[in-house]
């Protein structure tokens, strides 16, 4: 019975075979009624298994590089104990690969270097530079905060300076040029003695009052030595200076100047009189700069008499 059934089956396959015969046949004579089919079978087979080849050499490519740049530190931590020491395999792992010398192994530990005690040598010597330029650049941060520190002591100074000597000036003026003060021949000594800046300008303004002051009474010798009559018509025609009128009678003795002022006219003579008031003249005691009479206008004095 079993013969019996498996007659039929090896008919058709038989019949199969013969088929592809026949198709072989007619394929290599040029038959264009030739069946395909076969063939495109075959080549759609081929093309499935060479992409399938080539996705699984890309995902077996990104598995190498992710293990190589140790991501997650799985190829370190999981990869490395196991297959360090296959070769071949173990190149794809996170610091291995062939040395400079072509000897396989850590990179990392010897690349570059003829053994490990060299490379350690190597790196304290750096981590020697690093400390030595920190220390460098710590003492020059320190240098920099001391000079600005100095900097805004010096400025206080400075600012010290500056208004100290805008006092100065002021008192020096105050204390030669007072209406009170003394005769400022009695200074010339004494600015030779103080700042040589300040005594340059003081000196030289107090010899030009000095000189001022000599004129004045060179002046007022003169006009005492005249008669009051000649000396009062003079001083009524300088109305336009009456200012430089008073100062010459201020540095006349006190009869001198009376009998001028009496010779002159009343109304000349009466401006005058206000210019030498008191309140606005230097001086009441006949000098406008603190200066007593010399003996010169005392003198003069008798002489107009």
């Amino acid at each position: 019975m079993a013969d019996k059934n498996n007659a039929p089956e090896n008919g058709e396959d038989n019949k199969k075979k013969s088929k592809k015969k026949e198709d072989k046949k007619l394929k290599k004579n040029g038959d264009p009624n030739a069946p395909e089919e076969e063939e495109d079978d075959e080549s759609g087979a081929l093309s499935v298994v060479l992409v399938t080849i080539f996705i699984v050499l890309i995902w077996l490519a990104i598995l190498a590089l992710l293990v190589k740049l140790d991501v997650g530190g799985f190829g370190s931590g999981v990869l490395t104990p196991v297959l360090k020491d296959v070769p071949v395999v173990n190149k794809i792992l996170p610091g291995y690969g062939v040395s400079e010398n072509g000897i396989e192994g850590e990179e990392s530990e010897t690349a570059g270097y003829e053994d490990l005690d060299q490379a350690v040598a190597r790196i304290k010597e750096l981590e020697n530079q690093i400390s030595d330029a920190q220390k460098v650049s710590n003492q020059q941060n320190q240098t920099i905060q001391d000079l600005q520190a100095e900097i805004a002591r010096l400025r206080t100074f400075e600012n010290n300076q500056v208004e100290f000597e805008k006092i100065k000036d002021e008192f020096y003026k105050e204390v030669v040029f007072n209406d009170n003060a003394p005769d400022v021949s009695e200074y010339t000594k004494y600015y030779e003695q103080i700042d040589p800046t300040n005594a340059q300008i003081l000196y030289k303004e107090a010899v030009k009052k000095q000189a001022a002051d000599q004129e004045l009474q060179d002046y007022a010798k003169a006009y005492s030595s005249m008669k009051a009559k000649e000396a009062a018509g003079i001083f009524d025609k300088m109305t336009n200076n009456l200012t430089l009128v008073a100062k010459i009678l201020e540095n006349m003795g006190t009869d001198a100047r009376g009998s001028i002022l009496g010779a002159m006219d009343a109304e000349v003579a009466a401006q005058v009189t206000k210019i030498m008031e008191p309140d606005t003249s230097s001086s009441t005691s006949g000098s406008s700069s603190g200066v007593p009479l010399t003996s010169a206008s005392t003198t003069s004095e008798n002489s107009v008499n």
